[in-house]
């Protein structure tokens, strides 16, 4: 088909852009599937293993395209811009017709997969179609072994590109919105392209000329109605207005606002209300902050809120905080942003704080300091990735971090509405070598949550619930919590704590994620 080197290399550049172009589709997809339905490691191994098994499809399907394959190719790389370009609105169009319609929300989780999936499934079986086409289009200029490897290099070295790309720009900086209608353009453009340097060897051209001025009225239309339509969808998912939305790198950041309180999610879980986050971060912080037996430094894990760091400021003989939050826009938001500042009473600003945008883990492993209390304020362990941070090898790092009757408190998920989860933290710590105090509280907004104080076995010879229950908490500056609150806060009935048949967390074995997974949450 081509004979001359340059066409044969305009045609591989084609096939490296749109490999680019692909590869991004997915991963705009993946994250789709884990923002909308949830489970990240679920969500794209699924995606991505359903893209492989489609490009197979499509490569397959590819013997039957015989004649015109340069129209073809063409025409693949105009639906591949559609294609890509409404992946997003469709997801969220979707999943707003499932909120709208007042399905329940396991079903409204299930026909959104099975949208996303179809997409993914049909993305992938146009890229598998277009790698056999542009082989067999460039068979005449190359022999065998050097047309496949040329083809199939080009491909990939996109595809490397594409996921840079995605990672470092795409996702943080254009979000869901516009990534996927960059990709559709690119498409595009390369389609565009061709057809400018290779129109006389189009057999079809009257149908390429329309498909490309059909592809390009909607492309239009899919650039100014974007916007609306994945905001309208993005609004379903939540009960109130949405003040703030942000997909950074890392998580999707969402600020509602309900009368005249705010709420804070990630990735779709509530973080806090301004309505109660009181009843959850008082007792995070002060029962660990009035047990350790020196608060000079403090180690907070995650929080990149704030709100943790406006209760330890009001410890006067706290010297120094050291703040370790992955996601840098987190604790931009909680500096910068006049609810987040209002709410945590600029205690970023506050000249004590350090922080390291970094993950807890590999923190640990490069920093040999040792602090009096360490705060882990991290995320539920709703995923995978998130199984280090639970594991019995970290809680053993964090040992190690801990002075001489050091303290160190974790928030331990809900032990009504998981309990198996919230012992199996408990228990890790004790494998650990710690003796712990498991409590909890009741918030409004969020149930029934728990969080587990603990020490090293080799500080703390008494019984702990008696040390905290012997505190006075009366004369701090709180809100809520005070001497009666703690008494309450520490007991359980028998069978909560009952941890007989619990395993250990550990990074071979993430028991944990199941026991979470096994959870009662949506119940009630």
């Amino acid at each position: 088909m081509f004979s001359s080197k340059q066409e044969s290399i305009s045609l591989q550049i084609a096939l490296f852009a749109t490999g680019c172009a692909g590869i991004v589709a997915e991963f705009v997809l993946s994250t789709l599937a884990t923002y909308l339905i949830g489970n990240t490691i679920l969500q794209w191994t699924i995606v991505m293993s359903l893209m492989l098994f489609a490009m197979g499809v499509g490569s397959r399907i590819s013997r039957f395209f015989k004649n015109n394959l340069l129209d073809s190719f063409i025409l693949i790389e105009f639906l591949l811009s559609i294609l890509c370009s409404i992946s997003a609105i469709v997801s969220y169009g979707y999943a707003n017709i499932t909120v709208d319609v007042g399905l329940p929300i396991y079903d409204q989780s299930f026909y959104t997969s099975i949208v996303i999936y179809t997409q993914a499934f049909i993305i992938g079986a146009l890229i598998g179609l277009e790698i056999p086409l542009v082989t067999r289009l460039n068979e005449e200029y190359d022999e065998l072994r050097t047309n496949i490897s040329n083809v199939m290099e080009k491909d990939y070295y996109g595809s490397l590109l594409g996921g840079i790309l995605f990672a470092f720009v795409a996702l943080p900086f254009l979000g869901l919105t516009y990534t996927p209608i960059v990709l559709g353009a690119v498409n595009f453009f390369v389609a565009s392209l061709l057809i400018l340097k290779f129109y006389k060897l189009l057999i079809k051209r009257k149908l390429i000329v329309f498909s490309f001025c059909l592809t390009l009225t909607l492309f239009i239309t899919i650039i100014f109605s974007a916007d609306f339509i994945i905001k309208s969808g993005e609004q379903s998912r939540y009960k109130d207005k949405i003040v703030y939305s942000k997909q950074t790198k890392f998580q999707k950041i969402v600020i509602t606002k309900w009368k005249k309180y705010f709420w804070l999610f990630i990735n779709g879980q509530e973080q806090f209300s301004t309505f109660d986050e009181i009843k959850y971060h008082e007792p995070l912080v002060h029962p660990a902050m009035m047990l350790s037996s020196n608060i000079e430094n403090i180690l907070i894990l995650g929080g990149g809120d704030g709100l943790a760091v406006r209760e330890i400021l009001k410890h006067s003989h706290v010297k120094s905080i050291k703040m370790v939050d992955l996601d840098p826009v987190m604790t931009d938001l909680a500096k910068n942003h006049p609810v987040l500042k209002k709410v945590n009473q600029s205690s970023m600003h506050s000249n004590k704080i350090t922080v390291i945008n970094s993950d807890a883990s590999l923190f640990l492993e490069n920093n040999d300091e040792k602090f009096g209390v360490i705060i882990i304020d991290l995320p539920d362990p709703d995923t995978v990735d998130l199984m280090h941070v639970y594991s019995l090898k970290f809680y053993k790092k964090l040992k190690k971090r801990l002075i001489k009757g050091g303290v160190i408190v974790t928030q331990a998920t809900s032990p009504f509405f998981s309990r198996k989860a919230f012992l199996c933290i408990n228990k890790t710590f004790i494998k650990a070598g710690f003796k712990t105090l498991p409590y909890h509280n009741h918030i409004p907004t969020m149930g029934e949550w728990g969080w587990i104080i603990s020490v090293r076995d080799e500080d703390y010879g008494k019984n702990l619930k008696k040390l905290i229950s012997k505190i006075n908490f009366n004369n701090l500056e709180t809100r809520y919590i005070n001497n009666d609150s703690i008494i309450s806060m520490i007991n359980f009935g028998k069978e909560d704590i009952n941890d007989k048949d619990i395993k250990v967390n550990t990074e071979i074995n993430p028991v944990l994620y199941k026991y979470y997974l096994e959870g009662s949450w949506g119940i009630y």
